[in-house]
């Protein structure tokens, strides 16, 4: 087949084609296989983890600040055209001759494999579904190109264009099936282990929410964020999807008993309920990326000391299963106050799949990047030396306490009626507490807001203020000063390499 061919060889749309199904055929079968070693050993899925866990820093963040929540679809997507882009080359330089479009899938494979084999969450078994999409794409490039060329070689026929065209569309339905049968059996049926949890029974509840707790009806969040609602922000393109019967925890390195907990173990032991605030380090000036929910769980201090942290232990070194991993100060984690927990359950029901499902790690006034791995399967304790997580060696902090922050959520920038205006938002300082909220017009003298009720030092807290905003532009800007007596720094920082700071404004018209 790789004799030289006639001047005109196939037309580019057809050699185009030809590569664009050898990719399709190569992805489904690399997605099928997968579903039966590791899901996110797909070459398609892996190769996106790697771009995320190559990108720069400033990329990450300026996908997230573009794309919000759906930078990770829009990371797929990007994925898809740049294949798609390579496959019209593979078949443009393979007008007249198989082997350059042999040679690139084989590449393209190659690349597949490299990105499963670097993977470290992955087993030696997930290297079958690169090897898999590799061979399917290099055997249907070849058969689909001979098919091809007997539509425009010698003297071609009605019967070869059938073939042809038979051939393709096969190739289609083939890798729609793989496809689709990858996705029906990619790992367990992780809603029905949800679903056979039942009800997670706290022996001590959350103190109940005290009326009064949110300025809703004004404009503010409620105090609880549902699970629909709360924000997710982590590192998988795909959530990992864990079942609670082949889910284990181990706590290990620097302890005098080590630990290996089934979800059972965990679950039997005297479980907690605690309404906690959680923070991203991502969360820009204003941002969204706060969410407040009842959480169920066991105490981690109290876990830690049934283990026997040892003298020299700095850091918790917590490792997810999709392998993100995060290191949390030990003295924090710790202490007798802290409220860090194993989360199970949270409002009302066993984790969503999306938050961590089947168990998390939760220390409140610690930004997640450093505290709040989710899907945790491994717990070591060891120094700052020994280890760093994921985001350190990326340029962000190594010790991250949540910064005293407040922002306006009523009204919005646009209109507002001349007059007496209701300004509401929300403050936080978890773990320290919000003391105080301000809010001005223009550079008017700051007026004191309204509190709503504290539920605890490590929720967030609600305010409003009525304040005379006359006919015309203004601005408006809020400010909180928390337990300590520190109020929120004016100086704008971004949100790299330890949370963003700046007093949150919004622009009114009044007319």
């Amino acid at each position: 087949m790789d004799t030289a061919r006639d001047k005109s060889g196939l037309p580019l749309r057809t050699a185009a084609l030809v590569g664009l199904l050898a990719l399709l055929a190569a992805l489904a079968a690399g997605h099928l296989v997968a579903a039966f070693v590791e899901p996110t050993a797909s070459p398609y899925l892996a190769v996106g983890d790697s771009v995320v866990d190559l990108s720069p820093s400033w990329l990450v963040e300026f996908g997230k600040n573009t794309f919000g929540t759906a930078n990770k679809l829009v990371l797929l997507l990007g994925i898809a055209v740049v294949l798609a882009l390579f496959a019209l080359l593979i078949g443009a330089v393979s007008r007249r001759r198989a082997a350059p479009g042999t040679w690139l899938v084989a590449a393209l494979g190659a690349i597949g494999l490299a990105a499963v084999a670097t993977r470290p969450e992955l087993g030696q078994l997930a290297i079958a579904a690169p090897v898999a999409s590799l061979l399917a794409g290099v055997a249907v490039f070849r058969w689909l190109y001979r098919r091809a060329f007997d539509t425009v070689e010698g003297f071609p026929t009605n019967a070869s264009r059938r073939r042809f065209i038979g051939s393709s569309l096969g190739v289609v339905a083939g890798a729609g099936v793989a496809g689709l049968t990858g996705q029906a059996f990619a790992g367990p049926d992780v809603e029905k282990s949800r679903a056979t949890v039942g009800p997670l029974v706290p022996s001590r509840d959350a103190p109940p929410i005290p009326k009064g707790a949110d300025f809703a009806a004004s404009g503010t969040p409620t105090l609880v964020t549902s699970n629909r609602d709360f924000y997710t922000i982590h590192t998988a393109l795909i959530p990992p999807r864990v079942s609670a019967a082949d889910w284990s925890l181990r706590i290990h390195g620097m302890v005098d008993r080590p630990l290996t907990l089934s979800y059972d173990d965990l679950r039997s032991r005297p479980l907690v309920e605690r309404t906690l605030t959680l923070s991203c380090v991502s969360n820009p000036v204003g941002g969204p990326l706060i969410s407040t929910a009842n959480f169920v769980g066991v105490d981690l201090a109290g876990l830690l000391a049934e283990a026997g942290v040892q003298d020299g232990a700095e850091q918790l070194y917590s490792t997810s299963h999709d392998g993100f991993t995060a290191g949390t100060p030990v003295d924090v984690v710790t202490e007798p106050d802290r409220r860090a927990m194993i989360a199970l359950g949270m409002n009302g029901e066993p984790l969503p799949v999306s938050h961590g499902f089947p168990a998390r790690m939760i220390v409140p006034g610690l930004y997640g990047f450093v505290s709040a791995t989710k899907w945790l399967v491994d717990l070591e304790l060891t120094t700052w030396d020994a280890r760093q997580g994921y985001w350190i060696p990326r340029g962000w902090a190594r010790e991250a306490p949540v910064k005293t922050q407040s922002r306006i959520d009523a009204p919005a920038d646009g209109d507002v009626t001349a007059g007496e205006v209701v300004v509401a938002g929300t403050a936080w300082a978890p773990h320290v507490g919000i003391d105080a909220v301000e809010v001005r017009v223009d550079d008017g003298p700051w007026q004191q807001a309204e509190l709503a009720t504290e539920v605890s030092a490590d929720t967030w807290r609600m305010w409003r203020a009525r304040v005379r905003v006359p006919s015309g532009d203004h601005l408006l800007t809020c400010r909180a000063t928390d337990r300590t007596g520190a109020t929120q720094t004016r100086q704008r920082a971004p949100v790299a390499p330890s949370g963003a700071t700046g007093w949150h404004s919004v622009t009114v018209v009044a007319r």
